[in-house]
């Protein structure tokens, strides 16, 4: 394997204690395009890695119901966060080398590390590195975590799972690296929730809003999505992302990591008692959420899974960058749903009550092809 160069990117605004960034800084470079522009390139082939979405800024209204609901939900949240925080250590104890999957695993890995921290006194290295879908993991910012850390134990970290391609991608992209250069890494996923049964390392498999999908990325550091792009990523280079310094009066990312820190000395006592539970019983993945997905696709005509999204976290993605069709909702009286019921509003997409669904909701992408054939 090639001796990489590369250092941690001096970017976003969180603490260099919190994260270290394995990305090259691409700020100054112009990336974004209109969503309708994306989407049509998007599918025509085009890898949703080459561009960037323009970052969505919500209206006055939508940002306060951000802060309505992460002080309703920052308990449960910590809780969440505290139980797979828990499972980590005592799986893996001070050897683990925390690894968020940018960007949506940002903050998740932050408030893991903080929680750690807190309760056994440990600093456990925290990286931030891109993986693609269908493109694998940053084999470069592996290197580089491998070689600062040869005795490390890497866990990996998001931020919940939809049908489960981000879980899949990462399986994959262990098994490629073992082949390649003999070392086997720990495939599983730790996130915050696991509607889609993904993964065995969660807080929770109901799926509610996690304050931070509702937002880019003022609540991911300023840290634009990763970027794949031959033009501007070479073979040695770690996967490139940019650093919005024109939002830092926005930006709200620092605050979301301590108003969850705040709540861990409550339920500490609780997360360790439910961790030790759950590592005492074997726990089943199976993808199910896959079945609702299988079943969206055969009732609508869909032609890919890839234009279906499940679960909160997903169906507000595909609200803010993607050209949405529909948005079918489990159950629309729900509180984990209203920021979505408000930015469907906003883009005139049209919300189906879908109650045979695991998921709360789902978005589905419009189909946008027939514009240039």
């Amino acid at each position: 394997m090639q001796k990489t160069t590369n250092k941690p990117a001096k970017i976003g605004t969180y603490h260099h204690d919190d994260v270290l960034f394995l990305l090259k800084d691409l700020s100054n470079i112009q990336l974004e395009d209109s969503t309708a522009n994306r989407e049509v390139k998007i599918q025509s082939g085009v890898h949703y890695s080459e561009s960037l979405p323009i970052e969505y800024q919500p209206p006055r209204k939508y940002v306060e119901l951000f802060w309505k609901t992460l002080h309703e939900y920052k308990q449960k949240v910590a809780l969440c966060v505290g139980i797979v925080a828990e499972e980590i250590y005592q799986l893996k104890g001070k050897n683990a080398v925390l690894v968020s999957l940018a960007r949506a695993g940002t903050p998740v890995g932050i408030l893991i590390k903080r929680y750690l921290n807190m309760c056994y006194g440990v600093s456990l290295p925290h990286y931030s590195i891109s993986i693609i879908r269908d493109r694998g993991i940053d084999e470069n910012a592996i290197q580089y975590i491998l070689s600062k850390h040869p005795n490390g134990n890497i866990q990996f970290v998001d931020g919940w799972t939809g049908k489960g391609a981000i879980s899949i991608e990462l399986t994959k992209a262990c098994q490629d690296y073992q082949q390649n250069y003999g070392i086997i890494l720990d495939d599983t996923l730790a996130v915050i929730a696991d509607p889609g049964y993904c993964t065995t390392l969660f807080g929770t498999r109901e799926d509610f809003l996690i304050p931070s999908a509702c937002l880019n990325s003022t609540v991911s550091g300023l840290v634009s999505r990763t970027v794949l792009n031959g033009k501007y990523i070479g073979k040695g280079d770690f996967h490139g992302a940019k650093f919005y310094h024109e939002l830092l009066a926005d930006d709200v990312s620092n605050e979301f990591i301590e108003v969850i820190c705040k709540e861990f000395s409550l339920i500490s006592e609780k997360a360790a008692e439910l961790a030790s539970k759950k590592n005492s019983v074997k726990i089943e993945t199976g993808f199910l959420g896959m079945e609702d997905v299988k079943r969206i696709q055969s009732e609508f005509a869909i032609e890919s899974t890839h234009y279906i999204k499940p679960g909160v976290g997903e169906t507000t993605r595909v609200l803010l960058r993607r050209v949405p069709w529909r948005i079918l909702m489990r159950d629309p009286a729900s509180p984990f749903v209203k920021h979505i019921i408000m930015l469907a509003e906003e883009k005139g997409v049209e919300v189906v009550p879908y109650p045979n669904l695991k998921y709360l909701c789902c978005g589905l992408i419009k189909s946008v092809k027939e514009r240039h054939e």
